[in-house]
């Protein structure tokens, strides 16, 4: 079945392989890649693939509370600006922009289409994630959001439950900007750490990331995944609904055994 084909359930949105994996999106910020997902899903359908169709939206959907237009306007700017490259299952890469015109309109509506390059790479696209719309309100880090978007693309593989990822792909996973995070050190502790406690705490996904090294030079990491069982459900189902302030005082004990904290030399 093609990726467009698939119907979501209610709370949730589908999301391409294609639209998960892609290069380039280090500088994107946490508001940015919410905002795009909302533009998607509402898009979602057969019309995305139409050459250059106008899709309308609410600007209301777009913002939160204390958002204004000037910042929804940057978003924006910065989604049509942002090169990305994608792999299509041919291994092909395309590259695109991920959003293409916008018009915000006096009533507070927002004309917008995608990229042709990015309908091109979905219509034969067939592996996708189901992501909950609740969870993603709910991330506070942007590494967190990326790592849930790459875990419910592999929740239902049936063949493994780990990968191997070098330094540079787990940058690339998390979203890690170029210059960023330069040691691995602070890329555990910066990046990775936080991800991993935050898709903990409120979603459906138990995940741990590993370093491994060579001497005291981390080399590369194993990421492993799985389904909570019906505790863990309701432990994150808990948490999901506590303010995002605190969160981290709160479950932070619990990484200490998912995230390897060894500073190397």
């Amino acid at each position: 079945m093609r990726s467009i084909d698939v119907t979501s359930e209610e709370g949730q949105m589908v999301k391409p392989n294609e639209l998960i994996e892609i290069k380039g999106a280090g500088g994107l910020t946490l508001t940015d890649r919410r905002v795009f997902n909302i533009l998607l899903n509402n898009a979602w359908g057969k019309d995305l693939l139409s050459h250059q169709h106008k899709f309308t939206i609410s600007t209301t959907e777009l913002k939160a509370d204390t958002q204004t237009n000037q910042r929804l306007k940057r978003t924006l700017r910065k989604l049509q600006l942002t090169l990305v490259v994608a792999v299509q299952a041919n291994e092909d890469e395309v590259a695109s922009q991920l959003l293409g015109s916008t018009r915000l309109k006096p009533n507070g509506d927002l004309i917008y289409s995608f990229p042709s390059e990015l309908a091109e790479l979905l219509k034969d696209s067939s592996v996708f994630a189901k992501l909950d719309l609740e969870v993603m309100k709910s991330f506070s880090s942007k590494y967190a959001f990326a790592l849930y978007e790459h875990i419910s693309r592999r929740i239902n593989l049936k063949y493994k439950m780990t990968e191997t990822l070098d330094i540079d792909d787990i940058r690339e996973m998390l979203g890690v900007e170029d210059g960023k995070l330069t040691t691995s050190f602070n890329l555990r502790n910066k990046a990775v750490k936080p991800a991993v406690e935050e898709v903990n705490a409120i979603t459906p996904y138990e995940v741990t990331i590993l370093p491994k090294t060579k001497g005291r030079k981390v080399t590369h990491f194993i990421m492993g995944w799985s389904i909570k069982d019906t505790d863990g459900m309701r432990q994150a189902y808990k948490e999901l609904q506590q303010p995002k302030v605190g969160r981290r005082a709160r479950v932070v004990g619990d990484a200490d055994d998912v995230v390897d904290q060894t500073r190397p030399e």
